[in-house]
């Protein structure tokens, strides 16, 4: 992964900073998703909704809203959200990787 990011034109300082940032998100991805409590779109509706019972919904309005209009939409997967994030990290960097690049003058 380093060599990838020095081939792509990282700076030493640049790559370390990428790989920390996506060996941080991967393995922090991983062991969450490993201990969540459920498995399938059912379990996940089962326990968004046994967490929503303990509270009013407007106690966490937001936290309501994108249980009901996101979790327990059908087709929901929480695995999704890895690549989401994934993306968003890769952009950061090209965006960090482009201003690093040497500017040739025409």
């Amino acid at each position: 992964v380093i060599g990838s990011l020095r081939d792509g034109g990282f700076s030493i300082e640049l790559a370390a900073h990428a790989y920390s940032a996506l060996d941080s998100y991967i393995y922090g991805f991983a062991l969450q998703e490993a201990n969540l409590p459920f498995d399938t779109g059912a379990q996940t509706a089962d326990v968004a909704q046994a967490i929503m019972a303990q509270y009013s919904p407007g106690d966490y309005p937001h936290l309501t809203e994108l249980a009901v209009e996101h979790v327990l939409q059908p087709g929901y997967d929480y695995g999704n959200e890895f690549v989401y994030g994934l993306d968003l990290i890769l952009d950061g960097l090209e965006r960090a990787a482009e201003k690093n690049r040497p500017r040739h003058r025409c």
